[in-house]
């Protein structure tokens, strides 16, 4: 991702995970340079911009004549999630939205479950490089806390099974954070037998060695 992003003219300016703010750090340059933030997942336009994955398999489905009974989708923050439940229950209201996220990265599943917004637990690690925020958003959370069924945590040889799987079967390179929902259908953490479910396979950022050790595991 880095040398691609430097490949394309931009100046990519790294920071630690550990003991430093993302935001604080791009809100430090564009105080410093004029520049616009656009915020990853915790902002309305940008969830509903993410939403239109959502609107996409809903209208799909629809002229298709497709009943959906559930959705499966990758979470980080949860813009994705969502912009993307707001435009399924729209069209399907008793439709089933799982968030999907790493064993140990599952703070959106946890705050679901304990109704307040909870963070990772320090020391966590996990190949899905793109699903690794600390804690979901505020205005994210204040929408999926009364549109999502659940969460589900999946480990990492899980993504990797499913990352295999939709290389040999749906000719699609995805990259982790992109294969894990597929896992969670795929590695039986939802049941999908006699449903239609929605996945979202979003993704297709994956360093060459961790593709190649997924379809070697395989």
């Amino acid at each position: 991702k880095i040398e691609s992003t430097r490949a394309h003219g931009a100046e990519v300016i790294l920071y630690d995970r550990a003991s430093e703010s993302r935001e604080a750090v791009a809100a430090g340059i564009a105080l410093r340079t004029g520049a616009v933030t656009v915020p990853p997942f915790d902002d309305a336009y940008v969830a509903a911009g993410q939403g239109t994955a959502g609107l996409e398999i809903a209208l799909e489905a629809k002229r298709r004549n497709i009943e959906l009974h559930a959705a499966l989708v990758p979470v980080s923050g949860g813009g994705l999630i969502a912009g993307t439940a707001l435009a399924l229950t729209r069209h399907f209201p008793g439709i089933e939205i799982h968030a999907v996220e790493p064993r140990g990265f599952d703070d959106t599943g946890r705050s679901l479950r304990s109704g307040r917004r909870e963070k990772i637990e320090a020391g966590a690690h996990t190949i899905c490089d793109a699903l690794q925020v600390a804690q979901p958003g505020e205005i994210t959370f204040a929408v999926n806390s009364c549109l999502l069924a659940g969460g589900i945590a999946i480990d990492d040889e899980m993504t990797k099974a499913a990352m295999a799987a939709a290389f040999h079967h749906l000719k699609i390179v995805a990259e982790p954070s992109g294969a894990i929902a597929l896992a969670a259908a795929l590695g039986g953490k939802f049941d999908c037998r006699g449903k239609n479910v929605a996945v979202i396979c979003s993704g297709g950022n994956v360093d060459p060695a961790i593709f190649a050790d997924a379809l070697r595991r395989a």
